[in-house]
């Protein structure tokens, strides 16, 4: 099935590892150049690497904090010129309420939650102008099955579950569309260290962590590239009556009780 990617310039957010470097590789592989862009400069520059080395396509990176707005407005600056766009940069902390500080409730959100509407507001403009475009918004289970001890991530997930909902109503009347994929827990180095909180939480000792995997479907978590090829999936042309959708990509998890 020809996805008529091939040519694509995309851009992926939090794009050195997990989900997003599943995502940076799954487009290339169907002949996409990439933009990485993330923190770690020496971590991007693997990745870059590692996608050279397999696929015939263009791949850039650039490093930057973008939980800072001037740093989201100078990618945008320096890559302006794009056909996808995946937001998948984040770190919201686990915990309950009374675990996490208005400063750091503040500071989860600048990255995720901020983060993906500037860089939206910033890329928006160009693909309505041309009237084409793809918005992949990469969010989380949590927004859907909210839990307390992993408050700010639901709320911050289910906002963006809203924004992506209202705005993909209506950027198809430019002729882009914006979509989100609702991953649950997915094998990253995040999901690990989410659940040695939980478990620390939990039984005070988070080398328990393993303990908590319990009633998982297929028995075990998502794999980055599973989502991945669903990001690719709905950015492609077989997905063009697609947007303001938000798709969960559980298993089925939370139908399971």
């Amino acid at each position: 099935m020809d996805l008529e990617l091939r040519g694509k310039r995309v851009l992926v957010t939090g794009g050195s590892k997990g989900i997003g470097l599943a995502c940076a590789e799954a487009f290339a592989a169907e002949g996409c150049d990439v933009i990485l862009s993330s923190r770690d400069a020496a971590a991007l520059e693997k990745a870059a690497a590692g996608i050279r080395a397999k696929h015939n396509v263009g791949v850039t990176v650039h490093a930057a904090d973008l939980s800072d707005a001037k740093a989201r407005e100078a990618l945008h600056a320096a890559h302006p010129e794009i056909d996808v766009l995946v937001n998948n940069a984040g770190a919201i902390p686990g915990g309950t309420l009374r675990d996490i500080s208005l400063a750091r409730w503040e500071e989860a959100w600048r990255l995720k939650v901020f983060g993906y509407i500037h860089l939206t507001q910033l890329y928006l403009p160009a693909m309505e102008a041309r009237g084409a475009g793809v918005i992949v918004n990469i969010i989380g289970m949590a927004g859907r099955a909210a839990r307390a001890d992993y408050i700010c991530g639901a709320a911050g997930n289910a906002a963006l579950i809203a924004f992506t909902n209202a705005l993909g109503a209506r950027s198809v009347d430019k002729g882009v569309r914006v979509v989100g994929i609702n991953p649950a827990g997915t094998r990253t180095e995040r999901y690990e260290t989410l659940a040695k909180g939980r478990a620390k939480s939990r039984f005070g000792d988070e080398s328990r962590w393993r303990e908590l995997l319990t009633n998982l479907p297929f028995g075990r978590p998502a794999e980055p590239e599973e989502i991945a090829d669903l990001a690719v999936y709905l950015a492609s042309a077989r997905a063009s009556y697609m947007s303001g959708t938000v798709v969960d990509a559980d298993g089925g998890g939370q139908f399971r009780g």
